[in-house]
């Protein structure tokens, strides 16, 4: 935890000290600590307390706009069997986004310090404290600001009818890889498709972290050459 003879003192409030690594970062970052209590990133009550939310909070919030940005394209013309492929491919189009974001957004390389510290703040948090239970879904305040550029995007490339509909489709699917996020770091699944979902997912964080970048599939991970090799096949 030392660079040039600074030292994370885990005791502090982390998110202007992480900055101060420079180019040991990338290496202390990915030295996981697995304590279920998360640490305090600022000294400020209110800051802090933007920086926590409930797993619950996100289907809570974020579906009743799934069922209304549906509603409207229904109500814009749409059948309910249009709609629901325009949901789907909106899903779809969702777990494109999540496998790039998480490949070249939150695993980008950082050395300055506001570059560390903001890195820290979007992922680098979540790898180092793993099992923070209240830091592995999106705030809903980031949520909503982001939620601004995706929708102008999806009026861009779609018809006024079926932009609703799109959206309702993306946010739906990042509802589902945020929940589902949350289970593989906190739930004990006992079906064979989740259980291997996990490993995978745990994996990435406690081996190969340059690989194994989709959360709800491997799905882009095996199109874009990502999926790290087994044990037993790296073994061989």
């Amino acid at each position: 935890m030392v660079a040039q003879g600074f030292e994370v003192d885990l005791d502090k409030a982390l998110v202007f000290q992480v900055g101060h690594l420079g180019e040991a970062y990338e290496e202390w970052v990915h030295q996981p600590i697995v304590n279920k209590e998360g640490p305090r990133f600022f000294e400020s009550d209110f800051w802090e307390f933007l920086t926590r939310t409930v797993w619950w909070a996100i289907p809570v919030i974020w579906l009743p706009v799934v069922c209304y940005s549906i509603s409207v394209s229904i109500r814009m013309g749409h059948t309910v069997p249009e709609a629901a492929l325009i949901v789907v491919f909106g899903i779809f189009v969702w777990t494109l986004m999540e496998y790039t974001l998480h490949r070249f957004l939150f695993h980008i390389k950082m050395k300055s310090y506001w570059g560390n510290t903001a890195h820290y703040l979007l992922h680098g948090c979540h790898h180092k404290h793993p099992v923070d239970g209240l830091r592995l879904v999106f705030p809903p305040a980031a949520t909503a600001i982001l939620c601004v550029p995706f929708w102008n995007l999806i009026k861009l490339i779609s018809t006024p009818s079926t932009a609703p509909a799109l959206f309702g489709g993306g946010l739906l699917g990042y509802v589902m890889y945020d929940v589902t996020h949350y289970y593989l770091h906190h739930g004990q699944p006992t079906s064979e498709v989740p259980k291997n979902l996990k490993k995978y997912h745990l994996n990435h964080h406690f081996r190969i972290q340059n690989k194994g970048f989709g959360i709800t599939s491997s799905f882009w991970d095996k199109v874009f050459g990502t999926l790290p090799q087994s044990k037993s096949a790296k073994s061989r």
